[in-house]
């Protein structure tokens, strides 16, 4: 049996996704990194939250027993009836509900101009 370290819920206030890119190697984006080290499944359940318009729910992740898993959040879909995504350009906020407890940190890449900007920081953890 492999210890579960980390917490359950996790926050993370400051999302944006560029909505361009400079021309070059590299793509702006966004990604949660997750760290799950007990034996089983992560079950990852986000809502995303915005300034103007209501959450997007019940968007599903898993992250493998005893693995780390880099998510993309444009990659993120909502589980209604259309599959809503985050809009770029749009600041937003995430929490995270996981079935078992994980370490979450949350990274961004800002290609925009010629010189690159990185930003990593830990998420806040809640329970």
């Amino acid at each position: 049996m492999h210890q579960a370290m980390g917490k359950t819920a996790w926050f993370i206030p400051d999302g944006y996704i560029p909505p361009t890119s400079a021309p070059g190697v590299y793509e702006s984006h966004e990604s949660i990194c997750v760290l799950n080290t007990s034996g089983e499944d992560a079950k990852l359940t986000l809502t995303i939250y915005f300034e103007d318009r209501d959450p997007i729910e019940q968007v599903e992740a898993i992250v493998p027993g005893r693995r780390t898993r880099h998510i993309r959040t444009s990659s993120l879909r909502g589980s209604g009836g259309n599959g809503e995504s985050i809009p770029t350009g749009v600041p937003y906020a995430i929490g995270i509900v996981s079935t078992v407890p994980v370490m979450i940190q949350y990274s961004r890449l800002d290609a925009t101009q010629a010189e690159n900007a990185l930003m990593s920081i830990m998420a806040y953890p809640v329970g």
